[in-house]
């Protein structure tokens, strides 16, 4: 029987491009230790000092806690919309779903730039209307984000709901479901692992969104990704990097709480 474990020269070459991708990730873990005032490598001691900067500075944690907040908010409402729109076109089947479903993916094939210039004209007209929803407030980032995430969500949702045997829905219509328990008890939760997906990834992009946050804000809802790009241009703080830092550890530590979950998800008799 042929053994499908890889050789060693499959083996070194996979590592060597491990290696050559998470270099850049890498480098960022001893810079964020110098003890200078300015991004570079540590030549003989080691500092905490700009980890001990992001609890002294309380902008950190309030862009963190922004972020958060607008993240949560945006990936609630892509995932909904996605959700909605997804169901819609699978269970009624319209004539031009093709053209719902390339209006719909607009957003990413327009250059970001445009939807920055054409959200930042549409917040600026919300401002005029209330101050609560608009230009830099972040109800109005998170309707941003959520324009801009919704179309990520919405291909997941198709894929899942691609996958599910239509028959499931022709024998509940049959036995007299009506719309909403064929689409909440039937439909939904054979999709659950996508909507799942669909959140996470519109929740992932909404926290690391800058292009059209920029655009949309000013001096009041500062985001974390706006608050890095703020300190890269003005003064290049090497709490950037220690910030990075731990961002990258938290990743880590979810991608390998996601693996254990599915080894165990694996092994487990079912």
């Amino acid at each position: 029987m042929t053994s499908s474990r890889p050789g060693p020269v499959i083996l070194i070459v996979a590592t060597a491009v491990a290696l050559f991708l998470l270099m850049p990730l890498i480098a960022v873990v001893p810079v964020s230790f110098t003890p200078a005032r300015f991004l570079s490598m540590p030549s003989d001691t080691l500092s905490l000092r700009h980890y001990q900067a992001l609890l002294d500075n309380p902008a950190w944690g309030q862009s963190i806690l922004l972020s958060l907040r607008i993240g949560v908010l945006s990936s609630a409402i892509a995932t909904v919309l996605a959700t909605m729109f997804g169901l819609g076109i699978w269970m009624f089947q319209p004539r031009f779903s093709a053209l719902l479903i390339g209006f719909v993916l607009l957003p990413l094939v327009v250059p970001p730039v445009v939807s920055a210039m054409t959200l930042y004209f549409l917040m600026t007209t919300l401002s005029g209307f209330n101050n609560w929803i608009g230009y830099d407030t972040w109800l109005g980032v998170a309707l941003a984000h959520a324009v801009m995430i919704t179309p990520f969500a919405v291909v997941l949702i198709l894929v899942a709901l691609f996958q599910v045997d239509r028959r499931i829905d022709l024998a509940a219509r049959g036995l007299g479901a009506n719309l909403a328990t064929r689409a909440f008890k039937i439909i939904i939760p054979n999709i659950k692992f996508g909507i799942a997906t669909a959140a996470l990834l519109s929740f992932v992009l909404s926290w690391e969104e800058i292009g059209v946050t920029l655009f949309i804000t000013s001096v009041n809802a500062i985001t974390l990704p706006r608050l890095m790009w703020m300190g890269l241009r003005d003064n290049i703080d090497p709490a950037i990097a220690a910030i990075s830092v731990l961002l990258i550890a938290i990743t880590a530590l979810i991608l390998a709480f996601r693996i254990y979950i599915d080894r165990r998800r694996t092994t487990d008799p079912q």
